[in-house]
């Protein structure tokens, strides 16, 4: 495979880019997913004349006839379209007052802008399953990244701070929710943001909704106030519940069902809850869930079906949903 590099001017991947020899966007790309604040810091990497990564390119389809063709953007679609927006002055930048636009720049800016050198990494005519697998390759795998890694590195925005901010309480620290190692591979925020779009939705199978509600609230999260507040207040309330940090409640899986129930019914319900009887129903509860465990014959039938949900695929949809079945029959036994 020859992948020769080369720089190319910025003035000639923009003119690519508008008479459409430079397809910036394939099929098999990512939709653009920058925020704002991540385009204005990268085109002030380029007008101040820092380099960024190399970009890969491909040939695409040729007119035999006329000796026309494409190429297309193999990796670094996100650059490039963000430098094209800010060449023809787009709306879809916000550059707000510490950046002029590219009209408004002195004529040296200009040119200095569009005589920028990139570095290109030419792949050649390479058949398009073939560029698709380097494409996966160059963002994916090369490094053992994980889920959350993956999507760490594709979104910087509002919704995933958010979820950083929720992994970051006091609460999981104190009550060591989380591993040392669930910290280092970001486990946690993946964990958290679970946990937000479960209660802002429904309880969904493993990770499927992840990238969704990642995309959706990218560039602006409204609801953040109101939800951290809302996340607050149960938190503090399972504070209140004084759970030893033995006890299953901190269990990932178990924690996970007992926050998203208490939420539904102290937060989308508004009751009342009794603490001390709630505490009571909890301790016995779990006490069958451990009996259960232990492979007793005659355990408690809820117990028993909670265990299994909690110990087999935990995060598919059916086991959240029959585990949060389990817990909210005992919460709710609790309202005053």
């Amino acid at each position: 495979m020859d992948t020769s590099a080369s720089n190319r001017r910025l003035r000639i991947l923009l003119t690519s880019v508008s008479n459409k020899t430079l397809i910036p966007q394939p099929d098999f790309q990512r939709r653009l997913v920058w925020t704002n604040n991540d385009k204005i810091e990268f085109i002030k990497t380029v007008l101040e004349g820092y380099p960024f990564p190399e970009i890969y390119i491909a040939a695409g389809k040729v007119d035999p006839k006329t000796g026309d063709g494409a190429e297309v953007l193999v990796d670094g679609q996100q650059r490039i379209t963000t430098l094209y927006q800010y060449f023809k002055d787009s709306p879809d930048i916000k550059l707000g007052k510490h950046l002029l636009p590219y009209s408004k720049l002195d004529e040296d800016d200009q040119i200095n802008f569009l005589e920028y050198k990139v570095v290109v990494r030419d792949m050649g005519n390479m058949p398009l399953d073939e560029i698709k697998k380097v494409f996966q390759k160059i963002n994916s795998t090369s490094y053992g990244l994980n889920a959350m890694e993956l999507h760490n590195s594709r979104y910087g925005g509002e919704f995933k701070t958010f979820g950083e901010e929720i992994s970051q309480m006091k609460f999981f620290e104190d009550h060591r929710v989380f591993t040392s190692n669930d910290i280092k591979r970001m486990s946690d925020v993946k964990y958290c943001l679970g946990l937000l779009i479960t209660i802002m939705s429904t309880y969904f199978n493993r990770d499927n909704d992840l990238e969704e509600f990642l995309l959706k609230y990218n560039e602006e999260f409204p609801l953040k106030e109101a939800i951290l507040e809302n996340v607050t207040s149960v938190l503090s309330f399972i504070e209140k519940l004084n759970f030893d940090n033995s006890s299953r409640a901190y269990k990932k899986a178990d924690f996970f069902t007992l926050f998203v129930e208490l939420y539904r019914v102290l937060i989308n319900e508004e009751y009342e809850i009794d603490i001390p009887q709630l505490r009571n129903k909890l301790d016995k509860f779990y006490e069958q869930v451990e009996w259960a465990s232990s492979g007793q014959v005659n355990a408690d039938v809820d117990a028993l079906n909670y265990y299994k949900a909690a110990l087999q695929a935990s995060n598919d949809r059916s086991s959240r949903i029959q585990r949060g079945e389990y817990i909210s029959k005992v919460i709710k036994s609790a309202i005053t």
